[in-house]
């Protein structure tokens, strides 16, 4: 893995004015290489416990770092877990972790990512739903990871900066997709995006002809409760009185 990286003051600042952030050479390529590798093994597979497909042509699974060990080292990644420490606390955990598989689409193959559903959202919508816009506060953090080649033509995910704290939607000007002010981060292959979940974000048009592979992993306070469901393969912590059983396959 990389090396530990300390939060950078200057960072943290940026993340509270802009509700993103993205973190430099965060990703070991070793790490992404065996993620990337794994993911296409998975994509590859018939199953059906986990997969989340779209009309839209996406594929992908929820609840990626219980399908694959080759997920596990991005779960508490020493170039981001103290970062996401320092703007959220010690006492979180992973809400989920998604693998997302997005292919190449022409216009003619769009159901998203058009004028009448243009996909720009909030995360945690029932959230906001119960207390208000307004009210609503940071509670979660998805750290990216993109797995494939992150050109400007690959539909990496796009941000409206500083739509964190804004009481009232994005607004999307008729016959277009993306409202003023949207960006798609300026990353490389080792970079990681962090964003929150009140800021406003949409998958891109990935136009670069290969799949685009992402690893979305979620992280909030502990009393909140994960979205992925449980494995049935994970193995249960040891306590009193239990034993400590590993998973089929796993050391």
């Amino acid at each position: 893995m990389t090396t530990p990286h300390a939060p950078d003051p200057e960072l943290l600042a940026a993340f509270d004015r802009d509700g993103l952030l993205v973190l430099r050479d965060a990703l070991a390529p070793e790490a992404r290489d065996r993620a990337a590798a794994a993911a296409v093994r998975l994509l590859a597979t018939n199953r059906t416990e986990g997969r989340d497909r779209s009309v839209d042509g996406k594929d992908g699974f929820r609840g990626a770092v219980a399908l694959d060990d080759a997920f596990l080292p991005l779960l508490a990644n020493p170039a981001v877990l103290p970062t996401l420490v320092a703007l959220l606390s010690p006492n979180i955990h992973l809400l989920s972790s998604n693998l997302i598989a997005m292919p190449a689409l022409t216009d003619e193959q769009r159901t998203i990512r058009v004028p009448a559903r243009h996909g720009w959202h909030r995360d945690m919508s029932s959230t906001v739903a119960d207390l208000g816009v307004a009210h609503t506060p940071r509670l979660a953090i998805k750290v990216a990871y993109f797995l494939t080649d992150p050109g400007p033509d690959a539909g990496l995910t796009m941000f409206v900066p500083g739509s964190h704290i804004r009481t009232g939607p994005v607004t999307v000007p008729e016959g277009d997709i993306d409202p003023p002010g949207a960006i798609t981060p300026d990353i490389g292959p080792r970079d990681v995006v962090l964003f929150e979940n009140r800021t406003w974000h949409a998958g891109g048009l990935n136009r670069s002809g290969h799949t685009r592979l992402a690893v979305m992993m979620q992280y909030g306070y502990r009393w909140l409760n994960a979205v992925d469901d449980p494995s049935p393969g994970l193995p249960l912590p040891a306590g009193p009185g239990r034993r400590r059983e590993a998973a089929p396959g796993r050391p």
